[in-house]
């Protein structure tokens, strides 16, 4: 993940992940067949802040609202099938944040 100088945006490229295609599922018997996917994820905060905590799960998480996009190439080489997104800059999410979650142990 590489993030901007000022931290407020963030993106994880990568490239060749190991995916299966499985038409069939959820079936019991459904073969799978090797792919990959490349992709390419930016997640950029505004300046609206959020907070979600709940103290009987010791849980909070703090950060901004974000803005995210998403690019990706999906390839299954057995059957020569090539699947690619529309691009980056059309791409947009419903709901995005970015920030820091504390978990149980460092709950304060």
């Amino acid at each position: 993940m590489i993030f901007s100088a000022d931290d407020k945006t963030a993106t994880v490229q990568m490239k060749n992940v190991p995916i299966i295609d499985q038409p069939r599922w959820p079936a019991m018997d459904a073969e799978s067949t090797p792919a990959f996917m490349d992709f390419k994820l930016v997640l950029k905060a505004t300046d609206e802040p959020v907070k979600y905590e709940d103290p009987s799960r010791q849980y909070r998480f703090v950060g901004f609202k974000a803005t995210a996009q998403l690019e990706a190439e999906i390839r299954v080489p057995s059957i020569d099938f090539v699947f690619t997104t529309d691009p980056l800059e059309t791409s947009k999410a419903d709901f995005a944040v970015m920030g820091t979650e504390v978990n149980g142990k460092y709950y304060g």
